[in-house]
């Protein structure tokens, strides 16, 4: 079809309409095929290509479901208090706060209001972290010869740079992110050893406790020694569901969690929230 014309260009482009690419959102999400929950539940269905991002809004008690079908993504995630962006995923209280530096199934992800932003529901993965952070321009610049978003070897934060400012955010809201489905373990000398990934079709589901601004980026762990930049598809799924209720015991595996819901339900109460 010749697209040297306005004429052209426009038959040419409505002419796309329902293909559909590998990587890409499904709208509406209920046609998202063999759904984890009703078809009519569903609020998000998208595949992130490797080297991409991807941001949404979720309201609170949305189960967000990510997973890594091939076995080479890495899906860098940062959360938000939506509508209030100086609360925010604090990594470091997440790992001080419940004495635990690996991720995984009743984890708490916590902002630095001592807050619950979501909860680790399901886990079948087990290779997450969250003392490294995502990719940098120069470290990507250095490695693979360029990292800036445009490039085939973009870093993780010049994409949540974009995707913060889809948002009204800026690169100084940017705190350090966690990282699901490659990880590092600590050696007894206190350095970092690579695990490398879960391999293919591990997933990890979250569960909004606030709503929250989700921000993801697709990118190679920092800390993959291979030479080439490694990222395969990230399938992102959400559901309506609900927030964990009082008497869940994921509220009260440990006194430290169950002031962070503590904290959580006085916060909302007193908006009127829950």
């Amino acid at each position: 079809m010749a697209t040297a014309t306005t004429y052209g260009a426009r038959a040419h482009a409505r002419a796309q309409e329902g293909s559909r690419a590998e990587a890409m959102p499904v709208v509406p999400a209920a046609d998202w095929p063999d759904p984890p929950c009703e078809a009519g539940h569903l609020v998000w269905a998208e595949t992130v290509a490797g080297g991409n991002y991807t941001h949404r809004v979720l309201a609170r008690g949305t189960e967000l479901r990510l997973t890594d079908p091939v076995g080479d993504a890495c899906a860098h995630l940062l959360l938000y208090a939506d509508g209030r962006p100086w609360e925010r995923l604090n990594v470091a209280d997440t790992v001080k706060v419940q004495w635990n530096a690996y991720l995984g199934e009743g984890v708490l992800l916590l902002s630095d209001q001592g807050r619950v932003l979501a909860s680790v529901v399901a886990d079948t993965s087990g290779r997450h972290d969250a003392l490294c952070g995502t990719s940098t321009l120069a470290r990507n610049t250095e490695r693979y010869g360029d990292g800036t978003p445009q490039s085939s070897s973009p870093a993780g934060r010049e994409l949540f740079k974009l995707a913060a400012a889809k948002n009204g955010l800026e690169p100084r809201d940017l705190p350090p992110s966690l990282s699901f489905f490659q990880g590092v373990e600590v050696r007894e000398d206190g350095s970092l050893d690579f695990t490398g990934p879960s391999g293919p079709g591990g997933s990890v589901t979250l569960r909004t406790e606030q709503d929250v601004t989700v921000l993801l980026a697709n990118v190679p762990h920092p800390a993959d020694p291979r030479p080439d930049y490694v990222s395969s598809p990230l399938e992102v799924l959400a559901w309506r569901a609900a927030p964990t209720p009082p008497g869940d015991p994921l509220r009260d595996a440990t006194p430290e969690g169950r002031r962070a819901f503590l904290n959580t339900a006085e916060f909302l109460a007193a908006r009127g929230l829950a």
